[in-house]
């Protein structure tokens, strides 16, 4: 399975700071834990670095984490929901397809290790 993450710190900080300001004072816990959070949601190291020189492009960088996992979490919810759906009718091959979709356009290393596992774990069914 994939490496559990914590996205608990990231949401506390997203609902602790106006996400419509412009001002955005960073201790360098909160600089690190946007770092860290970052690559968990497949930005890269530079981007994060850049993102985080000035206040506004930190605001940016915990606006964009906190929608990719959103948008991961519904995304990997709604087609978990379709793949067993099809798996209760027998039907694995368009089980299969959900788990491909996730990971045609998914960006989250998190989300993509899970529906991956879960296609790999389908080829093994008749």
């Amino acid at each position: 399975m994939s490496e559990t993450v914590d996205w608990g710190p990231i949401r506390t900080l997203a609902r602790r700071v106006p996400l419509g300001e412009e001002r955005l004072a960073l201790t360098m816990t909160e600089k690190a834990l946007l770092k860290r959070t970052a690559s968990e949601v497949g930005l890269s190291d530079g981007e994060a670095e850049t993102a985080l020189a000035s206040e506004e492009g930190a605001l940016g960088l915990l606006r964009e984490e906190i929608r990719r996992i959103r948008e991961g979490s519904r995304r990997h919810m709604e087609a978990l929901a379709r793949m067993y759906r099809h798996q209760d009718k027998g039907d694995v091959s368009s089980a299969r397809q959900e788990r491909r979709e996730v990971l045609a356009v998914e960006v989250v290393p998190h989300y993509r290790a899970i529906a991956q596992e879960q296609l790999d774990d389908m080829a093994y069914e008749p």
